[in-house]
């Protein structure tokens, strides 16, 4: 097991062989996406968003622009009436 000691600022070393395994280096980003309570999984975040594309099929109906600012403006409000 690969451990590493968090600073008192809230930062860590990602040792060298875990570096490696993620295939990150000095500047990429990496995410911490929560797996159950307390237990995290590290994934890098190295490949650009064009790689997305394709990942979900064809979309089944078309969604102008306006359609999505306002979703996104009601979500944005609903999370902020509930704290989120």
């Amino acid at each position: 097991m690969t451990t590493a000691t968090l600073t008192s600022k809230g930062q860590i070393t990602i040792p060298a062989t875990v570096r490696a395994a993620l295939g990150v280096d000095a500047g990429d980003r990496v995410e911490f996406v929560e797996i159950a309570a307390g237990r995290y999984e590290v994934i890098a975040a190295t490949r650009p968003v064009t790689a997305l594309k394709g990942m979900f099929g064809k979309p089944r109906k078309s969604v102008s622009i306006e359609t999505m600012n306002a979703a996104i403006a009601r979500r944005g409000a609903s999370a902020k009436n509930t704290g989120k």
